[in-house]
């Protein structure tokens, strides 16, 4: 089983982007010690993600990249990339940088955005992973259809990404089931589970039971909303199931209780805004920005996820949400609530 470690790039969402160089070598080396194979480093919303839109990241992604790739003399260096916020030259960048797998994200109904993408990678000797977020916005035919187009591209595995933490392990079972099913054997499928209704560990376990071959965590489950699955507990659970990974399980559990927790911000828990992203099915990285909306509005963050719920957010429209907290913000005003 490929367990792939996330946290230092959805871990980046939890840290506002402001991983220091030193941060990242210190991490990407405990997880090469530990022996994590692949590890992904980027901005939380991936390369070329350091904006005002979603956050200037504290040291620029060549830095960042650099700094992993020397701590790390076994594992595979990996990048995710968003069509529309990366570009082909933030992927030439990373190659330079040692990167050697590029994992290629898009909504989960726009997979035929990717194509040049996933096709650089390939054409340069770069593993392609392809990235449906917001899965549970689609149907498993419609994921199915839109995986295949990734598996034609030339990506070798497609992963489900349950981006806002909404799924339940049968959702998860039936769109893996789906995918396994649409696609050749060559292709492996994925699971990046959050926890932001609790069942993260579940859901990655469930996805493993119908035929997913690739699996993410963050250690200390450090990523975007309540996190994602627990990479050292993963690795405990599976270990017990007997399933191989070739990931030291106390090494991990050390890299996450003595590198991680001590860098994090604030506990991975399940508080209320995270419980109503995965409740409303609200892209998890919302979070932050909610957060800082509903302080500078003055209204519940609750109120404004529920909001985007509604409307049917996807990733990238994260500046809507000012519009929707001002929008609540004068409403309250109108009515004479305080």
């Amino acid at each position: 089983m490929r367990v792939i470690d996330s946290t230092l790039r959805d871990g980046s969402h939890a840290k506002a982007h402001q991983f220091t160089a030193d941060q990242v070598a210190t991490i990407a080396g405990g997880l090469d010690a530990a022996g994590v194979g692949t590890v992904e480093v980027s901005h939380g919303d991936g390369l070329g993600g350091s904006s005002l839109q979603y956050g200037r990241s504290l040291e620029p992604q060549a830095k960042l990249l650099a700094a992993a790739r020397a701590a790390m003399p076994n594992a595979k260096l990996a990048v995710l990339l968003l069509p529309g916020i990366g570009t082909i030259a933030d992927l030439e960048e990373a190659a330079e940088y040692g990167a050697s797998v590029a994992r290629i994200a898009t909504h989960v109904t726009e997979a035929d955005i990717c194509a040049q993408h996933v096709g650089w990678a390939r054409a340069h000797g770069m593993e392609a992973i392809g990235f449906l977020m917001m899965a549970h916005m689609a149907d498993p035919p419609k994921l199915a259809e839109q995986a295949r187009m990734m598996a034609d591209y030339g990506a070798g595995c497609v992963y489900v990404v349950d981006s806002a933490g909404a799924m339940t392990p049968d959702d998860v079972r039936r769109r893996v089931s789906a995918l396994r099913d649409a696609l050749p054997d060559r292709v492996e499928v994925g699971i990046h589970a959050h926890n932001n209704l609790g069942v993260a560990i579940g859901n990655s376990l469930a996805a493993i039971d119908e035929g997913a071959g690739c699996v993410d965590g963050c250690a200390c489950g450090l990523g975007a909303g309540a996190g994602n699955t627990q990479t050292e507990v993963l690795v405990a659970a599976l270990d017990k199931l007997g399933i191989q990974t070739g990931i030291d399980v106390l090494g991990v559990m050390d890299v996450a209780e003595d590198l991680v927790k001590p860098i994090m911000d604030r506990p991975q828990t399940i508080d209320r805004a995270a419980l109503v992203l995965g409740y409303a099915g609200v892209y998890s990285s919302f979070l932050l920005h909610a957060q800082r909306a509903a302080q500078r509005f003055g209204v519940p963050v609750r109120d404004i996820l529920l909001e985007c719920g509604r409307l049917r957010t996807v990733g990238g429209q994260e500046d809507i949400i000012v519009d929707i907290a001002a929008t609540l913000a004068r409403q309250r005003a109108a009515s004479g609530a305080p």
